[in-house]
């Protein structure tokens, strides 16, 4: 499968907003579900959102709460997370990663293809 390519990270301010994008080749992410993830130091990596081929979209609510959207590009080639009102807890490192139709969307087990991830730190 085709390499995904993570950007859009960087260091901002809370009530900030990032648009992080994860890219691959032709229209890699027609074909599997698509998924963000992210890792803060010392934590577990968790479940932010995922899209399916279908584009039926899933949350973290508990995290997110509506802050966080994904969304894909029509060429099937890109998958955006859009965040606004950055907090500082939202800092981590944030991974796409795809997975086969039908697979757990918020189990990072589920995933066998992961991009390199972007740092995103958020102070006040």
């Amino acid at each position: 499968q085709a390499q995904l390519t993570v950007s859009g990270g960087g260091a901002v301010r809370a009530g900030d907003s990032l648009r992080l994008s994860c890219a691959a080749p032709r229209r890699t992410f027609m074909w599997y579900t698509t998924g963000w993830f992210r890792q803060a130091p010392g934590k577990e990596r968790e479940f932010v959102a995922a899209i399916s081929r279908s584009g039926t979209t899933a949350y973290n609510d508990d995290s997110v709460k509506g802050r966080f959207r994904i969304s894909r590009k029509n060429a099937g080639n890109t998958v955006y997370l859009q965040i606004s009102s950055l907090k500082p807890e939202d800092t981590a490192v944030y991974y796409c990663a795809t997975a086969q139709p039908g697979s757990p969307a918020r189990e990072p087990a589920s995933y066998d293809h992961w991009g390199q991830g972007t740092q995103v730190t958020v102070s006040f």
